[in-house]
Protein backbone atom coordinates (compact mmCIF):
# COMPACT_ATOMS: atom_id res chain seq x y z
CA UNK A 1 0.00 0.00 0.00
CA UNK A 2 1.31 3.34 -1.12
CA UNK A 3 4.57 1.80 -2.40
CA UNK A 4 5.25 0.65 0.61
CA UNK A 5 5.34 -3.54 2.10
CA UNK A 6 2.41 -4.86 4.15
CA UNK A 7 4.86 -5.10 7.20
CA UNK A 8 5.91 -1.18 7.09
CA UNK A 9 2.75 -0.09 6.55
CA UNK A 10 1.40 -1.74 9.55
CA UNK A 11 4.44 -0.11 11.37
CA UNK A 12 3.72 3.36 10.51
CA UNK A 13 0.06 2.50 10.89
CA UNK A 14 1.10 1.84 14.55
CA UNK A 15 3.38 4.85 15.44
CA UNK A 16 0.48 7.11 13.93
CA UNK A 17 -2.45 5.34 15.67
CA UNK A 18 -0.25 5.56 19.22
CA UNK A 19 0.56 9.31 18.22
CA UNK A 20 -3.05 10.07 17.31
CA UNK A 21 -4.21 8.12 20.99
CA UNK A 22 -1.19 10.58 22.95
CA UNK A 23 -2.80 14.08 20.71
CA UNK A 24 -6.34 12.86 21.96
CA UNK A 25 -5.48 12.90 25.39
CA UNK A 26 -2.91 15.35 26.01
CA UNK A 27 -4.31 18.51 23.00
CA UNK A 28 -7.99 17.67 23.16
CA UNK A 29 -8.72 16.33 26.74
CA UNK A 30 -10.42 13.04 25.67
CA UNK A 31 -10.83 10.92 28.51
CA UNK A 32 -7.91 8.01 28.03
CA UNK A 33 -11.04 5.29 27.88
CA UNK A 34 -12.76 6.99 24.98
CA UNK A 35 -9.11 7.94 23.65
CA UNK A 36 -8.10 4.07 23.59
CA UNK A 37 -11.41 2.68 22.02
CA UNK A 38 -11.11 5.36 19.67
CA UNK A 39 -7.19 4.51 18.61
CA UNK A 40 -8.80 0.43 18.66
CA UNK A 41 -11.12 0.94 15.84
CA UNK A 42 -8.64 3.29 14.13
CA UNK A 43 -5.69 0.52 13.76
CA UNK A 44 -8.51 -2.15 12.86
CA UNK A 45 -10.12 -0.24 10.62
CA UNK A 46 -6.75 1.43 8.54
CA UNK A 47 -4.77 -2.06 9.13
CA UNK A 48 -7.53 -3.85 6.41
CA UNK A 49 -9.29 -5.86 9.72
CA UNK A 50 -12.71 -7.36 8.79
CA UNK A 51 -15.31 -5.34 10.54
CA UNK A 52 -16.82 -8.11 12.39
CA UNK A 53 -13.23 -9.05 13.53
CA UNK A 54 -12.13 -5.42 14.60
CA UNK A 55 -15.26 -5.70 17.70
CA UNK A 56 -15.14 -9.13 18.42
CA UNK A 57 -11.05 -8.25 19.19
CA UNK A 58 -11.85 -5.53 20.87
CA UNK A 59 -14.49 -7.21 23.02
CA UNK A 60 -12.20 -10.01 23.88
CA UNK A 61 -9.35 -7.76 24.88
CA UNK A 62 -11.42 -5.82 26.80
CA UNK A 63 -12.73 -8.99 28.71
CA UNK A 64 -10.08 -10.69 28.74
CA UNK A 65 -8.33 -8.50 30.67
CA UNK A 66 -11.09 -7.11 33.05
CA UNK A 67 -12.24 -10.87 33.84
CA UNK A 68 -8.87 -11.19 36.39
CA UNK A 69 -8.05 -7.13 37.08
CA UNK A 70 -11.50 -5.83 37.87
CA UNK A 71 -12.21 -8.51 40.62
CA UNK A 72 -8.40 -7.87 41.83
CA UNK A 73 -8.62 -4.05 41.85
CA UNK A 74 -12.14 -3.93 43.98
CA UNK A 75 -11.04 -6.13 46.50
CA UNK A 76 -7.94 -4.69 46.67
CA UNK A 77 -9.53 -1.69 46.88
CA UNK A 78 -12.03 -2.24 49.66
CA UNK A 79 -8.82 -4.04 51.75
CA UNK A 80 -7.33 -0.42 51.23
CA UNK A 81 -10.15 1.38 52.43
CA UNK A 82 -10.28 -0.77 55.37
CA UNK A 83 -7.08 -0.17 56.32
CA UNK A 84 -7.39 3.77 55.84
CA UNK A 85 -10.35 4.05 57.72
CA UNK A 86 -9.55 2.20 60.64
CA UNK A 87 -6.33 4.31 61.54
CA UNK A 88 -4.21 1.35 60.87
CA UNK A 89 -1.99 3.35 58.23
CA UNK A 90 -1.63 5.74 60.92
CA UNK A 91 -0.48 3.17 63.19
CA UNK A 92 2.16 1.79 60.58
CA UNK A 93 3.76 5.14 60.12
CA UNK A 94 3.45 6.03 64.04
CA UNK A 95 5.54 3.55 65.10
CA UNK A 96 8.22 3.12 62.58
CA UNK A 97 8.75 7.23 63.38
CA UNK A 98 9.02 5.93 67.09
CA UNK A 99 11.18 2.89 65.84
CA UNK A 100 13.27 5.29 63.58
CA UNK A 101 13.67 8.49 65.51
CA UNK A 102 14.16 12.11 64.57
CA UNK A 103 17.32 11.92 63.34
CA UNK A 104 16.28 9.10 60.66
CA UNK A 105 12.53 10.01 60.53
CA UNK A 106 12.98 10.24 56.65
CA UNK A 107 13.90 6.46 56.80
CA UNK A 108 10.76 5.97 58.35
CA UNK A 109 8.78 7.97 56.45
CA UNK A 110 9.80 5.86 53.39
CA UNK A 111 9.26 2.31 55.06
CA UNK A 112 5.78 3.38 56.05
CA UNK A 113 4.74 4.39 52.36
CA UNK A 114 6.43 0.77 51.13
CA UNK A 115 4.28 -1.05 53.22
CA UNK A 116 0.96 1.34 53.38
CA UNK A 117 1.21 1.80 49.35
CA UNK A 118 1.14 -2.28 48.86
CA UNK A 119 -2.82 -2.53 49.06
CA UNK A 120 -3.74 1.09 48.16
CA UNK A 121 -3.47 3.35 45.01
CA UNK A 122 -1.22 5.73 45.16
CA UNK A 123 -3.29 8.89 45.31
CA UNK A 124 -5.21 7.21 47.99
CA UNK A 125 -1.73 6.28 49.71
CA UNK A 126 -0.98 10.02 49.00
CA UNK A 127 -4.20 11.91 50.90
CA UNK A 128 -4.28 9.37 54.03
CA UNK A 129 -0.48 10.02 54.60
CA UNK A 130 0.31 13.45 53.64
CA UNK A 131 -1.00 14.40 57.31
CA UNK A 132 1.86 12.47 59.04
CA UNK A 133 4.01 14.33 56.57
CA UNK A 134 2.94 17.79 58.24
CA UNK A 135 2.51 16.78 61.60
CA UNK A 136 6.44 14.89 61.62
CA UNK A 137 7.47 18.38 60.13
CA UNK A 138 5.96 20.33 62.85
CA UNK A 139 7.25 17.82 65.68
CA UNK A 140 10.46 17.66 64.22
CA UNK A 141 11.45 20.88 62.56
CA UNK A 142 12.66 18.57 59.82
CA UNK A 143 12.03 20.27 56.55
CA UNK A 144 8.85 19.29 54.85
CA UNK A 145 11.05 18.07 51.53
CA UNK A 146 12.85 15.91 53.28
CA UNK A 147 10.41 13.78 55.36
CA UNK A 148 8.07 13.90 52.08
CA UNK A 149 9.89 12.67 49.31
CA UNK A 150 10.90 9.72 50.88
CA UNK A 151 7.32 8.95 51.27
CA UNK A 152 6.72 9.92 47.63
CA UNK A 153 9.60 7.46 46.28
CA UNK A 154 7.56 4.65 49.04
CA UNK A 155 4.08 4.99 47.40
CA UNK A 156 5.75 5.37 43.83
CA UNK A 157 7.50 2.32 43.77
CA UNK A 158 5.35 0.20 44.72
CA UNK A 159 2.63 1.73 42.52
CA UNK A 160 4.67 1.01 39.46
CA UNK A 161 6.45 -2.19 40.49
CA UNK A 162 4.33 -4.22 42.53
CA UNK A 163 1.05 -6.44 42.33
CA UNK A 164 -1.87 -5.80 43.15
CA UNK A 165 -0.98 -2.18 41.75
CA UNK A 166 -2.95 -2.52 38.20
CA UNK A 167 -0.06 -0.95 36.26
CA UNK A 168 1.63 -4.75 37.08
CA UNK A 169 -1.29 -6.19 37.02
CA UNK A 170 -2.48 -5.59 33.51
CA UNK A 171 1.21 -6.08 32.38
CA UNK A 172 0.84 -9.94 34.26
CA UNK A 173 -2.02 -10.49 32.10
CA UNK A 174 -0.83 -9.28 29.18
CA UNK A 175 2.97 -11.25 29.20
CA UNK A 176 1.19 -14.30 30.54
CA UNK A 177 3.78 -14.01 34.00
CA UNK A 178 3.69 -15.53 37.48
CA UNK A 179 1.82 -13.25 39.98
CA UNK A 180 4.04 -14.78 42.92
CA UNK A 181 7.39 -14.47 41.23
CA UNK A 182 6.77 -10.86 40.20
CA UNK A 183 5.74 -9.69 43.64
CA UNK A 184 9.06 -11.20 45.09
CA UNK A 185 10.94 -10.06 42.00
CA UNK A 186 9.28 -6.32 42.49
CA UNK A 187 9.97 -5.95 46.28
CA UNK A 188 13.71 -6.32 45.95
CA UNK A 189 13.36 -4.09 42.85
CA UNK A 190 11.44 -1.75 44.18
CA UNK A 191 12.94 -1.05 48.11
CA UNK A 192 16.35 -0.57 47.20
CA UNK A 193 14.85 1.38 44.40
CA UNK A 194 12.67 3.59 46.68
CA UNK A 195 15.66 4.23 48.91
CA UNK A 196 17.75 5.83 46.27
CA UNK A 197 14.96 8.59 45.35
CA UNK A 198 13.42 8.44 48.59
CA UNK A 199 15.57 8.98 51.69
CA UNK A 200 18.67 9.55 49.94
CA UNK A 201 17.76 11.91 47.08
CA UNK A 202 15.43 14.02 49.69
CA UNK A 203 17.97 14.27 51.91
CA UNK A 204 20.39 15.94 49.38
CA UNK A 205 17.31 17.85 47.66
CA UNK A 206 16.05 19.23 50.76
CA UNK A 207 19.49 21.26 51.36
CA UNK A 208 18.47 23.37 48.21
CA UNK A 209 14.55 23.10 48.45
CA UNK A 210 13.57 22.91 51.91
CA UNK A 211 10.11 24.07 51.15
CA UNK A 212 7.30 25.74 53.03
CA UNK A 213 4.14 24.17 53.97
CA UNK A 214 0.89 25.57 53.65
CA UNK A 215 0.13 26.82 56.64
CA UNK A 216 -3.66 26.37 55.76
CA UNK A 217 -3.13 22.62 54.74
CA UNK A 218 -1.38 22.26 58.42
CA UNK A 219 -3.76 23.33 60.35
CA UNK A 220 -6.44 21.40 58.27
CA UNK A 221 -4.69 17.65 57.92
CA UNK A 222 -1.92 17.87 61.14
CA UNK A 223 -4.54 16.40 63.33
CA UNK A 224 -2.69 13.60 65.66
CA UNK A 225 -4.76 10.59 66.80
CA UNK A 226 -4.64 8.58 69.74
CA UNK A 227 -2.35 5.31 69.36
CA UNK A 228 -4.44 3.71 71.71
CA UNK A 229 -7.41 3.97 69.79
CA UNK A 230 -6.02 2.76 66.66
CA UNK A 231 -5.25 -1.21 65.63
CA UNK A 232 -1.89 -2.67 66.59
CA UNK A 233 0.93 -2.46 64.62
CA UNK A 234 1.50 -6.69 64.43
CA UNK A 235 -2.61 -6.63 63.73
CA UNK A 236 -2.04 -4.66 60.78
CA UNK A 237 0.69 -6.01 59.41
CA UNK A 238 -0.68 -9.42 59.42
CA UNK A 239 -3.46 -8.28 57.94
CA UNK A 240 -2.33 -6.02 55.10
CA UNK A 241 0.47 -8.76 54.17
CA UNK A 242 -1.67 -11.74 54.29
CA UNK A 243 -2.10 -11.42 50.63
CA UNK A 244 1.84 -11.04 49.33
CA UNK A 245 2.14 -13.85 52.09
CA UNK A 246 -0.41 -16.60 50.56
CA UNK A 247 0.23 -15.63 46.81
CA UNK A 248 4.76 -16.03 47.57
CA UNK A 249 3.81 -19.40 49.36
CA UNK A 250 1.53 -20.47 46.62
CA UNK A 251 4.70 -19.91 44.55
CA UNK A 252 7.01 -21.74 46.33
CA UNK A 253 4.75 -24.50 46.72
CA UNK A 254 4.91 -24.61 42.85
CA UNK A 255 8.84 -24.53 42.59
CA UNK A 256 9.42 -27.18 45.41
CA UNK A 257 6.43 -29.58 45.04
CA UNK A 258 5.59 -31.56 42.72
CA UNK A 259 2.25 -31.97 39.93
CA UNK A 260 -0.18 -33.86 41.98
CA UNK A 261 1.02 -32.99 45.63
CA UNK A 262 -2.59 -32.11 48.03
CA UNK A 263 -1.03 -28.97 49.71
CA UNK A 264 0.29 -27.30 46.26
CA UNK A 265 -3.25 -27.81 44.99
CA UNK A 266 -4.80 -26.41 47.98
CA UNK A 267 -1.83 -23.64 47.66
CA UNK A 268 -2.72 -23.09 44.06
CA UNK A 269 -6.27 -21.87 45.19
CA UNK A 270 -5.84 -20.41 48.16
CA UNK A 271 -2.52 -18.05 46.64
CA UNK A 272 -4.15 -17.24 43.81
CA UNK A 273 -4.67 -13.78 44.08
CA UNK A 274 -8.12 -13.31 44.15
CA UNK A 275 -8.46 -15.95 46.64
CA UNK A 276 -5.57 -14.60 48.75
CA UNK A 277 -7.06 -10.92 48.21
CA UNK A 278 -10.25 -12.44 49.53
CA UNK A 279 -9.59 -14.00 53.00
CA UNK A 280 -7.48 -10.38 53.34
CA UNK A 281 -10.18 -8.52 52.85
CA UNK A 282 -12.47 -10.79 55.32
CA UNK A 283 -10.06 -10.53 57.68
CA UNK A 284 -9.69 -7.06 57.62
CA UNK A 285 -13.25 -6.92 58.62
CA UNK A 286 -12.65 -8.49 61.99
CA UNK A 287 -9.40 -6.77 62.56
CA UNK A 288 -10.27 -3.39 61.14
CA UNK A 289 -14.13 -3.17 62.10
CA UNK A 290 -15.73 -5.40 64.35
CA UNK A 291 -12.36 -5.51 66.96
CA UNK A 292 -12.17 -1.79 66.50
CA UNK A 293 -15.94 -1.57 67.45
CA UNK A 294 -17.04 -0.89 64.25
CA UNK A 295 -20.49 -1.99 63.01
CA UNK A 296 -21.75 -3.51 59.50
CA UNK A 297 -23.43 -0.25 58.30
CA UNK A 298 -20.68 1.67 58.98
CA UNK A 299 -18.26 -0.98 57.28
CA UNK A 300 -21.03 -0.99 54.40
CA UNK A 301 -20.67 2.29 53.42
CA UNK A 302 -16.75 2.54 53.74
CA UNK A 303 -16.74 -0.55 50.89
CA UNK A 304 -19.34 1.24 48.97
CA UNK A 305 -17.38 4.34 48.96
CA UNK A 306 -14.25 2.45 48.02
CA UNK A 307 -15.32 1.07 44.61
CA UNK A 308 -16.61 4.80 42.93
CA UNK A 309 -13.27 5.45 42.82
CA UNK A 310 -11.85 2.59 40.49
CA UNK A 311 -14.53 3.02 37.64
CA UNK A 312 -12.43 5.13 35.66
CA UNK A 313 -9.97 3.05 36.34
CA UNK A 314 -11.18 -0.22 35.49
CA UNK A 315 -12.27 1.47 32.10
CA UNK A 316 -9.35 2.37 31.23
CA UNK A 317 -7.69 -0.45 31.71
CA UNK A 318 -10.20 -2.54 29.77
CA UNK A 319 -10.06 -0.34 26.57
CA UNK A 320 -6.42 -1.07 27.01
CA UNK A 321 -6.60 -4.51 27.23
CA UNK A 322 -8.92 -3.91 23.40
CA UNK A 323 -6.66 -1.87 22.65
CA UNK A 324 -3.51 -4.43 23.05
CA UNK A 325 -5.58 -7.26 21.53
CA UNK A 326 -6.14 -4.81 18.57
CA UNK A 327 -2.47 -4.65 18.14
CA UNK A 328 -1.85 -8.55 18.15
CA UNK A 329 -4.84 -9.52 15.90
CA UNK A 330 -3.96 -6.86 13.08
CA UNK A 331 -0.58 -8.12 12.63
CA UNK A 332 0.98 -4.98 13.98
CA UNK A 333 2.66 -6.85 17.11
CA UNK A 334 4.87 -9.64 15.00
CA UNK A 335 6.22 -7.35 12.99
CA UNK A 336 7.08 -4.83 16.20
CA UNK A 337 8.38 -7.99 17.45
CA UNK A 338 10.07 -9.10 14.17
CA UNK A 339 12.03 -5.51 14.44
CA UNK A 340 12.79 -6.18 17.88
CA UNK A 341 14.24 -9.33 17.08
CA UNK A 342 16.58 -8.23 14.16
CA UNK A 343 17.77 -5.21 16.26
CA UNK A 344 18.92 -7.20 18.85
CA UNK A 345 17.75 -4.82 21.41
CA UNK A 346 17.15 -6.34 24.97
CA UNK A 347 13.17 -6.90 25.20
CA UNK A 348 13.98 -5.46 28.86
CA UNK A 349 15.21 -2.18 27.39
CA UNK A 350 12.60 -1.84 24.60
CA UNK A 351 9.78 -2.72 27.47
CA UNK A 352 10.74 0.34 29.39
CA UNK A 353 11.90 2.56 26.55
CA UNK A 354 8.47 2.46 24.89
CA UNK A 355 6.52 2.82 28.62
CA UNK A 356 8.85 6.00 29.25
CA UNK A 357 7.83 7.46 25.53
CA UNK A 358 4.04 6.92 26.00
CA UNK A 359 4.35 8.10 29.83
CA UNK A 360 6.02 10.99 29.11
CA UNK A 361 3.94 11.96 26.19
CA UNK A 362 0.31 11.12 27.70
CA UNK A 363 1.12 11.73 31.71
CA UNK A 364 -0.37 8.71 32.72
CA UNK A 365 1.45 5.42 34.38
CA UNK A 366 -1.56 3.40 33.44
CA UNK A 367 -1.85 4.01 30.40
CA UNK A 368 2.06 3.99 29.01
CA UNK A 369 1.80 0.69 31.39
CA UNK A 370 -1.40 -0.86 28.83
CA UNK A 371 -0.07 0.61 25.65
CA UNK A 372 3.82 -0.33 25.86
CA UNK A 373 2.97 -4.00 26.90
CA UNK A 374 0.92 -4.43 24.25
CA UNK A 375 3.22 -3.13 21.83
CA UNK A 376 6.37 -5.34 23.31
CA UNK A 377 4.27 -8.88 24.47
CA UNK A 378 4.81 -10.17 20.72
CA UNK A 379 8.62 -10.05 21.32
CA UNK A 380 7.94 -13.16 23.79
CA UNK A 381 7.12 -15.22 21.53
CA UNK A 382 10.20 -14.53 18.89
CA UNK A 383 12.83 -14.88 21.82
CA UNK A 384 11.45 -17.97 24.27
CA UNK A 385 14.44 -17.25 27.24
CA UNK A 386 12.58 -13.69 28.15
CA UNK A 387 11.74 -13.30 31.45
CA UNK A 388 7.98 -12.54 31.49
CA UNK A 389 8.29 -11.32 35.28
CA UNK A 390 11.05 -8.63 34.29
CA UNK A 391 9.15 -7.45 31.24
CA UNK A 392 6.18 -6.61 33.89
CA UNK A 393 8.65 -4.59 35.75
CA UNK A 394 10.42 -3.25 33.27
CA UNK A 395 6.89 -1.92 31.78
CA UNK A 396 6.03 -0.27 35.57
CA UNK A 397 9.50 1.21 35.69
CA UNK A 398 9.44 2.56 32.15
CA UNK A 399 5.62 4.16 33.40
CA UNK A 400 7.09 6.35 36.26
CA UNK A 401 9.97 8.46 34.31
CA UNK A 402 9.77 12.35 33.96
CA UNK A 403 6.64 12.95 35.51
CA UNK A 404 5.55 16.80 34.74
CA UNK A 405 2.72 19.34 33.43
CA UNK A 406 0.74 17.03 31.92
CA UNK A 407 0.14 14.35 34.94
CA UNK A 408 -2.04 15.22 37.88
CA UNK A 409 0.34 13.50 40.73
CA UNK A 410 2.76 16.32 39.59
CA UNK A 411 0.20 19.20 39.98
CA UNK A 412 -1.16 17.29 43.31
CA UNK A 413 2.33 17.46 44.86
CA UNK A 414 2.95 20.35 43.86
CA UNK A 415 -0.10 21.83 45.95
CA UNK A 416 0.09 20.29 49.19
CA UNK A 417 3.97 21.12 49.38
CA UNK A 418 3.50 24.53 48.27
CA UNK A 419 6.22 24.84 45.87
CA UNK A 420 6.59 26.57 42.19
CA UNK A 421 6.56 24.50 39.38
CA UNK A 422 10.63 24.81 38.93
CA UNK A 423 10.57 23.56 42.13
CA UNK A 424 8.04 20.76 41.50
CA UNK A 425 10.64 19.39 38.70
CA UNK A 426 13.64 19.57 40.91
CA UNK A 427 11.80 17.52 43.71
CA UNK A 428 8.80 14.96 42.56
CA UNK A 429 9.91 15.42 38.81
CA UNK A 430 13.47 13.87 39.51
CA UNK A 431 12.56 11.58 41.83
CA UNK A 432 9.80 10.28 39.83
CA UNK A 433 12.62 9.46 36.95
CA UNK A 434 15.52 8.50 39.20
CA UNK A 435 13.08 5.96 40.12
CA UNK A 436 12.45 5.05 37.07
CA UNK A 437 16.06 4.71 35.74
CA UNK A 438 17.55 3.28 38.93
CA UNK A 439 14.71 0.52 38.96
CA UNK A 440 15.73 -0.46 35.00
CA UNK A 441 19.53 -1.31 36.57
CA UNK A 442 18.05 -2.99 39.02
CA UNK A 443 16.06 -4.93 36.56
CA UNK A 444 18.98 -5.38 33.91
CA UNK A 445 21.02 -6.60 37.33
CA UNK A 446 18.34 -8.80 38.31
CA UNK A 447 18.05 -10.53 34.92
CA UNK A 448 21.58 -11.71 35.03
CA UNK A 449 20.29 -14.23 37.64
CA UNK A 450 17.46 -15.19 37.46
Amino acid sequence: MFGMSHETFLLLDAVVTVIGLIILITKFKFHPFIALTIAAAFLGLTSGMPTGTIIKAFQDGFGGVLGFVGIILALGTMLGKMMAESGGADQIAQTLIRAFGKDKVQWAMMFAAFLVGIPLFFEIGFVLLIPLVFIVARRTGVSIIKIGIPLLAGLSAVHGLVPPHPGPLLAIGVFGADIGKTILYGLIVALPTAIIAGPIFGTFIAKHIPGHPNQELVDQLARETNAAELPSFSITLITVLSPVFLMLLKTFADVALPDGNIFRAWMDMIGHPISALLLALLLSLYTFGYKQGIGSSQMLKWLDASLAPTAAIILIIGAGGGFKQMLVTSGVGDVIGHMAVSVQISPILLAWLVAAVIRIATGSATVATITGAGIVVPVVGMMPGVNRELLVLATGAGSLILSHVNDAGFWLVKQYFNMTVAETFKTWTAMETILSVVGLIFILLLSLVV
